[in-house]
């Protein structure tokens, strides 16, 4: 059948004609030092990964990765604990879902938009996107952090989590959608709203649904009938603030603007009102 899928009838884009990692080696990477150059030109994600993976192996640790067009998982296979440096991936265009899935302590730059579930589980490390985040961004984040210069689709932020001295940290320059925060155990959220004109509320409803941990710092305007039942506001106190601060100066470090400027308006602080939202559906 020459690699259709014969219940489909169309080519298996997961798993069929892959080239191998040397034979693609060879042909995609060019390597000055530490450093390699990847062209990412009409390569499944499988083939790209393994190519990333066996890029890191044979010694390189700043990874630039050129022409990519919605490869999945980029990051996820480079957890190799016989490696003890961690690596840097610049991303040249769009990386599919997943970017950075599992991630554990190596280094993401995208210069371009992010499609779904940036993040999705990760557990340490950092990923920046100079552009916009689909939905799902940070679901299930346990640790490191995730700068979006601009928005993120719906249900960010879901299911985030902490974990002793680990604690993720979500920035986006933008606004999100619906259910931001939902079902949120733990962590930190800061919302900046940049791209909103003055009075204009955030575009989120739903915010924080189930959530039973962790805190939602917004600047700007929101509305109560925005809010989950879930979740209080709160003023800012002075520690607060010092958080508030250093993530608004990083995120300014990335991708430009005036820290003070921006510190200089209004912020609120949404945490949950219960630690047990839904437990008196359950039998314990």
């Amino acid at each position: 059948m020459n690699g259709l899928n014969v219940k489909f009838g169309y080519r298996d884009v997961f798993l069929g004609d892959l080239m191998s990692a040397d034979m693609l080696y060879d042909a995609r990477v060019i390597t000055n030092g530490c450093r390699a150059t990847i062209d990412a030109r009409g390569l499944k994600h499988k083939e790209l990964n393994d190519l990333l993976r066996e890029t890191v192996l044979r010694g390189s640790t700043e990874l630039v990765i050129d022409n990519v067009f919605g490869q999945r998982y980029i990051g996820t296979r480079l957890c190799l604990p016989q490696l003890d440096k961690k690596i840097t991936i610049e991303i040249n265009k769009f990386p599919g879902s997943d970017l950075g899935a599992f991630l554990n302590g190596h280094r993401i730059i995208v210069y371009g938009n992010a499609q779904d579930a940036v993040g999705n589980t990760m557990d340490a490390g950092k990923i920046v996107v100079h552009g916009r985040a689909g939905d799902v961004t940070a679901m299930s984040m346990r640790g490191g952090q995730i700068f979006i210069r601009d928005n993120a689709g719906y249900r960010t932020a879901i299911h985030m989590k902490e974990y002793r001295d680990k604690a993720p940290v979500l920035v986006v320059g933008g606004t999100a959608q619906d259910f931001l925060g939902e079902y949120m155990a733990g962590g930190m959220v800061l919302l900046l709203g940049l791209n909103l004109k003055d009075g204009e509320p955030h575009r989120a409803h739903y915010i924080g649904t189930g959530m039973h941990g962790g805190v939602i710092y917004l600047r700007g305007c929101l509305m109560e009938n925005q809010l989950g039942k879930e979740v209080g506001v709160r003023p800012l106190d002075e520690r607060d603030w010092e958080i508030v601060g250093r993530y608004v100066r990083e995120y300014c470090n990335h991708f430009g603007g005036d820290a003070n400027e921006i510190l200089s308006d209004s912020f609120q602080k949404l945490i949950p009102v219960s630690l047990r939202p839904y437990g008196q559906i359950y039998a314990y």
